[in-house]
């Protein structure tokens, strides 16, 4: 039977919004597995190619940039073109950046396939693709779905490191990139044979509806298409809101993937800790960032926003703070890792949903935006860190700043004041 005329589901089955939000899930994590492998490459090509580590953090601070400045532009070709399409064109890329890096013998290599290519590819499927399907496909447990999607993207960024720095250790970083590479691939496939862009398509209602959603407008041309971002980028300027959280996602990005992502594996190693182990302190803290994002997104179905992040950016703070004064032993990194974990990004669940409270049906675009903010909170640290341990030989002065910024960040948060009345979901 064509999938486009399939069925509604009989009583008891699954609803095929669980079928697209698994393949979201499944893109986003390996996405984020790209994303996050910078931080098991930094020791090995300096090994290899002599570069020094504030000229490596620039190229990838250059593809967290672009990560983060597609994202808004991203909602519109999702909007335009449907999260099929989008995502498996973005998957396709990342893999050819990837393929790329294996014949790289110059700087300018790395800042054009990791910084460009990956950073274009990877910016095509960030949360902003998460939210799109939950908005389309979910009028119930949206925000417990939005925690789900968001949990694979970070831990996604964590668990693979573990594998890649064992891989890097016994056969090179080329051997461990192929296993991306190859995980790439398998998923633009089951894009491409399970997604479905919206529930329209094969005649259903979104999940907890009672009828289908009216039909999407006309699509917008291609130039208004690409100017649909920028117009919204002027209006919501205009709000305190959107700059409050767009300056909080700033501090977000900059204690998380940019900073303890990217930095990490490098810092423990200053202290003595091999890569492998360092890597396994990451995946713990994806393990505990798995329970505080979905436990956040069913949090936020339920309780102020600003409130969990006001905990969420505070307890942060205090992990990072505390980190530059621990001694670095097991005991030390584990409670760091369950601390600094169940916050790692349980801030994105409560955030879009602050965003669609007060942006409606443009808040996908809008949170692209804010997104943005993030990422380039991210380079910031990418880069700072780095630059920080060329300079003063030493990682720590960045992290101590981090966990400032982060305490700075929820006493703000509260200016966010979110409208009161529901919004209607999107088709």
């Amino acid at each position: 039977m064509s999938p486009d005329h399939a069925p509604p589901p009989a009583p008891g089955r699954r609803h095929y919004a669980w079928v697209v939000a698994a393949v979201t899930f499944l893109t986003m994590l390996v996405t984020a597995g790209a994303v996050g492998t910078p931080g098991v490459l930094i020791a090995p090509l300096q090994q290899e190619f002599g570069w020094d580590t504030a000229d490596i953090s620039a190229g990838f601070a250059i593809r967290l940039v672009l990560f983060g400045l597609l994202a808004p532009f991203s909602a519109a070709l999702l909007n335009r073109f449907g999260p099929r399409r989008v995502a498996s064109f973005a998957l396709t890329l990342v893999a050819a950046g990837i393929f790329g890096s294996f014949f790289m013998t110059r700087l300018w290599h790395l800042l054009a396939l990791w910084g460009v290519v990956v950073g274009f590819g990877t910016g095509l499927t960030a949360m902003v693709l998460g939210a799109t399907v939950a908005q389309r496909w979910f009028a119930q447990r949206r925000g417990l779905v939005m925690g789900l999607l968001t949990a694979s993207s970070a831990t996604g960024q964590l668990v693979f490191m573990p594998l890649l720095a064992a891989l890097t250790d016994s056969i090179g970083w080329r051997g461990a990139l192929s296993l991306m590479l190859a995980l790439l691939l398998v998923t633009a496939l089951a894009v491409l044979a399970l997604m479905r862009d919206r529930p329209s398509d094969i005649g259903l209602a979104p999940y907890g509806a009672t009828a289908p959603v009216a039909a999407p407008p006309p699509p917008l041309g291609f130039g208004a298409m690409l100017a649909s971002p920028l117009v919204t980028l002027r209006d919501a300027a205009k709000t305190r809101v959107f700059w409050l959280l767009f300056g909080t996602f700033f501090v977000c990005g900059a204690s998380t993937n940019g900073l303890v992502q990217t930095h990490f594996i490098p810092l423990c190693g200053d202290f003595g800790i091999a890569p492998v182990a360092a890597a396994g302190v990451l995946a713990m803290i994806g393990l505990f960032d798995v329970a505080g994002t979905i436990g956040s997104g069913w949090l936020s179905d339920r309780y102020d926003s600003r409130w969990l992040l006001f905990w969420y950016y505070g307890l942060r703070g205090l992990s990072l703070i505390y980190l530059p004064f621990s001694d670095f032993s097991l005991y030390g990194l584990a409670v760091f890792a369950v601390f600094y974990g169940l916050d790692w990004v349980a801030t994105v669940p409560p955030t879009v949903k602050l965003a669609a409270d007060r942006f409606g049906e443009r808040a996908n675009i809008v949170f692209g935006w804010v997104f943005t903010g993030h990422q380039l909170g991210a380079a910031f640290a990418a880069y700072g860190a780095g630059f920080t341990r060329t300079a003063y030989d030493s990682y720590l002065p960045f992290f101590f700043l981090s966990g400032v910024l982060c305490l700075l960040a929820a006493a703000a948060i509260f200016g966010a004041r979110p409208r009161p009345a529901p919004v209607a979901a999107v088709a």
